[in-house]
């Protein structure tokens, strides 16, 4: 995916977290403000706030104020890292922490590892995650930035000479 100007990215490769979880807190975080994203996942670590599951939610109990859901503490932790990194990674291009979102949230099955006769339990849970952060821009600034060749043409009704058919 291209990153443009106004946008910083955070990769984490091989996580040690559930793949599973990390979707439905992917959906989670989605298109909030960092803030916001931020006090979500320190709830969910300190156990107050709950991810609502909505794929994965087979046999999962339902939670104050919502259908089902869960506390992944260990992944919202990974997910709060990353959450600052990218954030970090904004700061250095210059963009303004406080107009920033999460526009990408994005949570892939890693590599499984091996493991031998002896080693059986050794978590093989591995997951790549990327968050892209985006800057809030006012309408009008996205409206100057279009291209001039992406606005639509106009047609003169009056002019176009519909050819009617005539049955013999």
């Amino acid at each position: 995916m291209k990153i443009e100007k106004n946008q910083a990215q955070a990769n984490g490769r091989d996580i040690g977290i559930s793949t599973k979880q990390s979707i439905e807190i992917c959906n989670f975080i989605k298109k909030k403000e960092t803030s916001k994203a931020k006090s979500l996942l320190e709830g969910v670590i300190k156990l107050k706030t709950a991810v609502p599951y909505n794929r994965f939610k087979r046999d999962i109990p339902h939670r104050k104020g919502m259908a089902s859901g869960r506390y992944p503490s260990k992944a919202a932790q990974e997910f709060l890292r990353l959450v600052n990194l990218a954030e970090s990674n904004a700061k250095e291009k210059g963009l303004d922490s406080e107009k920033l979102f999460i526009r990408y949230a994005i949570a892939n099955k890693g590599a499984s590892s091996r493991h031998a006769g002896r080693f059986r339990g050794l978590k093989r849970k591995r997951t790549h995650i990327s968050i892209i952060l985006e800057e809030k821009q006012k309408r009008s600034e996205k409206k100057a930035e279009k291209p001039k060749g992406t606005e639509a043409k106009k047609i003169d009704l009056g002019k176009l000479k519909i050819k009617e058919k005539k049955n013999d």
